[in-house]
């Protein structure tokens, strides 16, 4: 089963292993106190596609397309399926305030796909 958490949620059993997937350390976290089990930065958007898409809601399709592009270049992805298969639970952590358009959507999305 496969999560996705707001990090600044507090951590709950259920959410089984935590994987942070933004590249930037979410602001007035501390890192010892966020319950992050990896830290998979690879996976994150480019710092460019980050500020292109500033989440204005305009850009999330395009944003969409933009992301699965720079995975489908890179093995960021395949690189994180080992680490996913060997937990029941995984709650992919982003920081973002809009819950419905963030990269963690479109990541939960591919690996359902490729699990």
């Amino acid at each position: 089963m496969i999560n996705i958490k707001r990090v600044y949620e507090p951590a709950q059993p259920a959410d089984g292993f935590r994987i942070l997937v933004d590249r930037l350390w979410p602001r007035g976290i501390k890192k010892e106190t966020a319950q992050v089990d990896l830290w998979a930065k690879e996976v994150a958007p480019s710092t460019e596609l980050r500020k292109w898409f500033h989440h204005e809601e305009q850009h999330w399709p395009e944003f969409v397309k933009r992301y699965k592009a720079e995975l489908k270049a890179s093995d960021a992805l395949a690189a994180l399926l080992p680490e996913i298969k060997k937990h029941k639970a995984v709650t992919l952590l982003y920081g973002a305030k809009d819950e419905e358009n963030n990269q963690a959507v479109v990541l939960r999305e591919l690996l359902k796909a490729k699990l």
